[in-house]
This record gives structure tokens, C-alpha cells and sequence, in this order.
């Protein structure tokens, strides 16, 4: 067996121009994946990341009717006892129609998502107060912040400017209030408050007629990956109740099942390109063959068996898919890194969530070194096909 792997790098060595093309064909193969997973992947998990930070928490509290009938304190207070919960904060969401007045006078209207948080503990259970770049904040009650995509649809509202926003209550009736512009958010990617109005909690209860009613409640965990042992925990201790308890993931399923779909069919174009670099060896294969055929020749008239050629050529395939798997490897290593450590984002779009999955890593090396040994087995059988005296004659 030793002598056969020998003569198998030495056929190949002798050969570097094809040695290094298929070398390269299984290197693009691996990074071609690598490149998709780290962009279409880490695009993924970035928007999980920006939904969670901004909108959902580790675990969004819902209820099956519109609001949630308890006290959001008393629920705020009973999750803080609980060891991974970190902060949780109320949300209460509405539709109003704003006016904006600049110099005194009308420039625009129009109808608005409209957030009521609380400021004190949004900050602790959100990082979307990061995202208002010019200004603050919501900090009291007649203070209005507007993201960046509701002011261009607005014509242009700058911070201190005052606008009147509308609401219809609980009862049908019209309520209307004054706010000052206290800040403009804009988010990576639109995953904030870039199109909503955001105001005190209190103030849209006020303006609803839903006095401490929330129509959710976001929990940040100080260990994320313990999101599902607390919903299940949270749901398991109000049995009675018609609460709705969900992961990020879960809370935004409408959101991310499409973007899954385009992930699953980028990385089927990944393997189908890896697939082609198996085409390539093949070639490379036939080549050393065709290159090789009065070599072959002497070895069958001083004995060596059908048996030994295949092996030899197989020795060869092996040869190339493990350094091929290597090099491939270490470059697409070597991107991620490049991409995690620079925080990649495209067009200043939000920032990639660049992860190290060792598992996939492992599967594409290994799929790799699968590929190139099942691609050097036609050669390998053409090889043994060669009869001594006619491999002989062939010059």
C-alpha cells in the first residue's frame, strides 16, 4: 500500500500544472460556499439580531386579544425575579395621523404607526434609543421621536419642530396632542423605528383610553440561548391566562420564512458549484491518464494488477481532495474572519452577523474530499482498462 501511495505522488507531483488546477477547482468549490454562508447567512442572523435588539427581545409577551389584561408592572416585576432575565419593557402600538406644522403653517400629513414605550426601561430591554442619530430619545410626555423614512415621506421635519398627532380611542372618538421633536432614528437595514413615531407610553394610554394596558412586553435575557426554557416557563406559570409567549424567530416567522426559502436555494447553487468542481477533476484525471499511459503500461508487464492502477489513481484523487479541502478551507477560514472582524455590511446597510459554524465547516471539507475521491473513479477505471502491450506501443 505504501509503494502504491508513493507512486501515486509521484505521477501527481511530476504533474503541477494539473495537480495545482484541481487543487483550485475544490478550493473555489469550498469558498463559493463559504461566501454564501457568511453573506446570505449572516444577513439572516443579522436581521434576527436587529429584531430582537429593536422590536422583540429574546422572548416577545403577547396576548390573544389586542391587549394584555394584567398589569404590565406586575409582569415586568415577575419576570425580573426569574435568573436569565436581564430587563423587560412594555410596548403599546396604535395608528394616528400626524401634521407636521413648520413656521406655523400646515407642510404635511399623513398616517403613521405610532410605538409608546417606556423610556426608562426601553433602554435597559432595547438598543433602538442607539439608533436616533440626531437628537434624543423620547424623555417625556409631549416629546416625539420620527424615523428617517417617515420624515422623507414628510417632506423634511427637523428636530424641535412641532406636530400634531390624531389618534381615534377606544370609543371612537378623535384625540389629538401636541408633540415637540425631540429626535430622528434611523436604523441599519430599516429594522427600527425608521418608518413608526415613537412616543411615552403613558401619553398614547392617555390618548387611547387604555389606562396600564400594553399590547406586548419585550424580555432581553442575559443568556440568549435560554429564550425557549423561559417561554416555556413563563407560559407553563399562567395556565389560566390567554398569554402568547415567542423567541424572536417565532415572533417574526411572517418576516423570516421568505428570506430561509433564498438562503436554502443560495447554498443548493453552492453545492451545484461544488459539484462542477468534481467535473474538473475528472478532466484533470483524464488528462494524467492520457498523460500517463506508458507508465501504466510497464507497471502491468512487470505484474502490477488491475487492482493496483485503481488504487494508485485513487491514492491520487484522495491526494488531491485532501489538500484541496485544506486549502479551500483555510480561505474560506480566512474570509469569515476578514468578515467578522471588520463587521461587513454592504452600501451601509446593516452589519453581517458573522458566526464560525464548525458543523457546516466540517460537512463541506468533508463533502469536498467525498467529491474529489468519487471523481478520480472513472479515471481510475479507465486506467485499468489500458492492456500492457497496446499502453506500451502508445507514444
Amino acid at each position: 500500500m505504501e509503494y502504491r501511495l508513493r507512486l501515486a505522488k509521484k505521477m501527481l507531483f511530476n504533474k503541477k500544472g494539473s495537480l495545482i488546477g484541481a487543487i483550485l477547482a475544490v478550493t473555489i468549490g469550498i469558498l463559493v460556499i463559504h461566501v454564501n454562508f457568511v453573506i446570505f447567512q449572516g444577513l439572516y442572523d443579522a436581521i434576527v439580531r436587529d429584531i430582537g435588539d429593536y422590536t422583540t427581545g429574546d422572548v416577545l409577551i403577547t396576548d390573544e386579544a389586542d391587549y394584555i389584561q394584567r398589569s404590565d408592572l406586575s409582569l415586568i416585576h415577575w419576570l425580573e425575579r426569574i435568573p436569565y432575565v436581564e430587563a423587560a419593557a412594555p410596548r403599546l402600538s396604535a395608528q394616528g395621523e400626524l401634521d407636521v406644522m413648520t413656521n406655523g403653517r400646515l407642510i404635511e400629513e399623513t398616517r403613521v404607526p405610532v410605538v409608546g414605550v417606556d423610556p426608562l426601561r426601553d433602554i435597559q430591554a432595547s438598543t433602538v434609543y442607539k439608533t436616533v442619530s440626531d437628537g434624543r430619545y423620547v424623555f417625556s410626555r409631549n416629546s416625539i421621536v420620527l424615523g428617517f423614512a417617515l420624515v422623507a415621506d414628510l417632506g423634511g421635519v427637523r428636530v424641535g419642530d412641532s406636530v400634531k398627532l390624531t389618534i381615534v380611542d377606544r370609543w371612537g372618538q378623535d384625540q389629538t396632542k401636541w408633540f415637540t421633536v425631540s429626535g430622528l432614528a434611523r436604523s441599519p437595514g430599516g429594522q427600527g423605528f425608521d418608518y413608526s413615531a415613537v412616543i411615552h407610553i403613558d401619553t398614547l394610554r392617555d390618548l387611547l383610553k387604555r389606562n396600564g394596558n400594553s399590547d406586548s412586553i419585550m424580555v432581553k435575557l442575559n443568556d440568549p440561548t435560554k429564550a425557549e426554557e423561559v417561554r416555556d416557563f413563563f407560559l407553563r406559570s399562567f395556565p389560566n391566562d390567554d398569554f402568547v409567549a415567542e423567541t424572536v424567530e417565532e415572533a417574526s416567522e411572517a418576516q423570516l420564512s421568505g428570506f430561509r426559502s433564498g438562503i436554502a436555494l443560495i447554498n443548493l447553487i453552492g453545492y451545484f458549484g461544488m459539484m462542477s468542481s468534481a467535473f474538473a477533476i475528472v478532466t484533470i484525471q483524464m488528462m494524467l491518464v492520457n498523460g500517463k499511459t506508458r507508465e501504466i503500461g510497464v507497471m502491468r508487464s512487470i505484474g502490477a494488477r488491475r487492482k493496483d492502477i485503481l488504487i494508485i489513481f485513487i491514492f491520487q484523487g484522495m491526494i488531491i481532495g485532501a489538500i484541496g479541502a485544506g486549502v479551500g478551507t483555510a480561505t474560506g477560514l480566512g474570509y469569515t474572519f476578514y468578515a467578522k472582524e471588520t463587521k461587513m455590511s454592504f452600501n451601509g446597510s446593516l452589519a453581517l452577523e458573522v458566526t464560525y459554524n464548525w458543523e457546516k465547516i466540517s460537512q463541506t471539507a468533508l463533502l469536498s474530499f467525498i467529491l474529489a475521491i468519487a471523481a478520480s473513479l472513472y479515471p481510475s477505471f479507465r486506467a485499468t482498462r489500458l492492456l500492457p502491450v497496446e499502453a506500451m506501443r502508445t507514444v
